[in-house]
């Protein structure tokens, strides 16, 4: 039987795993699966070796803390693979951790296949990163066909793909009258998934849900969580007392719920993607401690911190980063979209135009043969 361990480090790369894992298991099914992964592999019936936020860390000095721990855990998952021995290693996004446990993995076992999903962001920093890459990657499935040339360049084996989480899979059978009354126009959430990010942004976003409750008296606020951090948002909203907020952590329902909002606020990220590719109006909101900002300052090479805003070379969705991630902006800027519907139309139009390049005919599915073909 062929085996393939499906290597990730954070929930957006668990999903992303197991859009093309899902695909993999409908053609293929002589398999056999291990991972570091979360929920989402897991509903594949995928076992993962460890709990995904045992090596989630937010910031360069959150790192160096624990710096040893991250060792530990590079040596524990290096071993773990090895004794799997699988026939490809899959590893997916999070770099400063999947690469380099495949690196060490590649160097002890030089026939293990290494296919990595999300390219590193050389467009953004580091670029010297990509000469070493051609060392262990055998091959490279990139989101954005901007990303091809820096690994053309190095001769390494790269496939434009497109991203998985455009893929239009709508389901119209969701019943949310039970979470949402009718007659509420409903407002996205999206605080990100590690829990520094939640402890840092979710004061924030209550301040300004209060704001928001002082003008409009029909919002509905939802929070998108994963199932670990459910408790943790619902257990503040407790505390905070609002009657017009709730959390929710089923992927379906949380679908659903974003196509059917009048505008999201979402942290930095992959998560954005998903906003604009339900034509959902947005801005996005993101603060890290001060050193961890200087540090950043000085390696990017690029202006904006958003996807859609980098590849226009101009700033189509608000970003509110650092000093400008209050409660006092959020309330202005998005009070600003929703007193004026021209301009949330402009930013649909506008991203849209950009997103179709990001597009192709079925990401997952051409992942998935790439992996199949790959033994």
């Amino acid at each position: 039987m062929k085996k393939i361990f499906v290597l990730t480090g954070e929930p957006s790369g668990d999903k992303l795993a197991s859009k093309v894992i899902s695909n993999l298991k409908k053609t293929k099914s002589d398999i056999e699966y291990l991972s570091v992964g979360g929920e989402n592999l897991k509903t594949l019936g995928i076992k993962s070796i460890y709990e995904l936020k045992d090596i989630t860390y937010l910031g360069f000095t959150n790192v160096i803390i624990n710096i040893f721990k991250i060792k530990n855990k590079i040596k524990e998952t290096v071993q773990h693979i090895l004794k799997f021995n699988p026939d490809i290693l899959f590893s997916v996004d999070s770099p400063d951790f999947t690469l380099r446990v495949a690196k060490k993995v590649k160097k002890i076992k030089p026939n293990i296949k290494i296919i990595h999903l999300v390219a590193p962001q050389v467009w953004i920093w580091r670029e010297s990163r990509v000469k070493k890459l051609k060392s262990f990657l055998d091959h490279v499935l990139l989101l954005f066909p901007f990303e091809k040339k820096y690994f053309d360049k190095e001769n390494i084996k790269s496939t434009f793909i497109g991203h998985p989480l455009l893929e239009n899979k709508i389901d119209n059978n969701i019943d949310i009258s039970q979470i949402i009354q009718k007659g509420n126009r409903i407002f996205s959430i999206f605080p990100g998934s590690r829990i520094s990010e939640i402890n840092i942004l979710t004061p924030i976003l209550f301040n300004f849900i209060k704001m928001m409750n002082q003008k409009y008296s029909d919002m509905f606020f939802v929070f998108h969580s994963t199932k670990d951090n459910f408790s943790l948002i619902q257990n503040v909203i407790r505390n905070y007392g609002f009657k017009n907020c709730i959390t929710i952590s089923d992927e379906k329902i949380k679908s659903y719920v974003l196509r059917s909002s009048i505008f999201a606020v979402s942290k930095s990220g992959t998560i954005s993607l998903e906003i604009c590719n339900a034509k959902i109006p947005s801005i996005i909101i993101y603060k890290i401690g001060f050193i961890n900002y200087l540090i950043v300052k000085m390696l990017v090479k690029v202006k904006f911190a958003n996807i859609i805003n980098i590849a226009a070379n101009e700033e189509i969705i608000p970003e509110l980063l650092q000093n400008k991630c209050n409660a006092k902006n959020i309330f202005i800027t998005v009070n600003k979209f929703l007193t004026n519907p021209e301009l949330s139309l402009k930013q649909i139009n506008r991203f849209d135009k950009i997103i179709k390049d990001f597009k192709t005919n079925k990401p997952s599915e051409l992942a998935s043969s790439i992996l199949a073909n790959s033994f």
